[in-house]
């Protein structure tokens, strides 16, 4: 397209755009709006909803490359935006414009709930069941989604309340922060005690009668206060 043809349709359709809104008096036109989404691409709405394109066909050696979209289907051709817009107002006002199917968001169902939870529980090498999510037979809690929020309820809850969370992991990671760690801390200082009772004992008992991998545990072991003056004689 020669650039002084270009420049004028440009021109001629922001003067066209400018006179549509300033001319357009009824109810049932002013209702009408057009939504750039670039230069070659346009949603033409009527009460926030889409009835048509505008689009624009790149191709070599076309000469009506303004294109009427309606549900992804060409409809119509022009050679300048404007008329592919007079057609679309045209036929809406008659009554014979085909109806735009509205775009409808995604409803996250069940089943999608359940595989998200399933996911995140396999990061931290929880259970889930329909009861809710485990850790080693241990009930954590329950996580779900109302109304696209997410929540959780502890286990541990006295009111079992369902607390708000921004995502699923966010859902999952508080059972694992609050229901967990604190559970494995506990497991870890008493197995911890445990062996230290245990290097305590090997203390008491006759070096001759030590086997090499008691030796091997006295040698790492980390004595008590009282047992650090015979553990001191038993490293030199």
């Amino acid at each position: 397209m020669p650039f002084i043809a270009y420049t004028q349709q440009v021109f001629n359709r922001d003067k066209y755009e400018k006179l549509i809104a300033t001319d357009l008096k009824t109810s049932h036109e002013s209702s009408i709006r057009t939504v750039e989404i670039s230069f070659y691409d346009h949603e033409i709405h009527v009460d926030d909803k889409l009835i048509a394109r505008i689009t624009h066909d790149h191709s070599d050696f076309v000469t009506q490359a303004w294109v009427v979209v309606i549900n992804d289907v060409e409809i119509h051709r022009a050679n300048t935006w404007m008329k592919c817009y007079d057609y679309i107002i045209w036929h809406y006002k008659k009554g014979t414009l085909p109806k735009q199917q509205q775009e409808v968001e995604p409803v996250n169902t069940d089943n999608e709930q359940m595989a998200q939870i399933a996911t995140e529980c396999k990061k931290f090498g929880f259970d889930l069941h329909d009861s809710g999510i485990y850790y080693n037979s241990v009930k954590l809690g329950e996580v779900g989604c109302t109304n696209d929020k997410w929540w959780v309820v502890r286990a541990s809850s006295q009111h079992q309340l369902q607390v708000p969370c921004n995502s699923i992991s966010d859902a999952v990671w508080s059972l694992w922060m609050v229901e967990v760690s604190p559970l494995e801390a506990t497991q870890i200082t008493s197995i911890t005690d445990t062996n230290n009772e245990n290097c305590e004992e090997l203390l008491d008992k006759p070096f001759d009668e030590l086997i090499s991998e008691e030796w091997e545990r006295l040698r790492k072991y980390e004595p008590l206060p009282k047992s650090k003056a015979l553990f001191s004689v038993l490293k030199q």
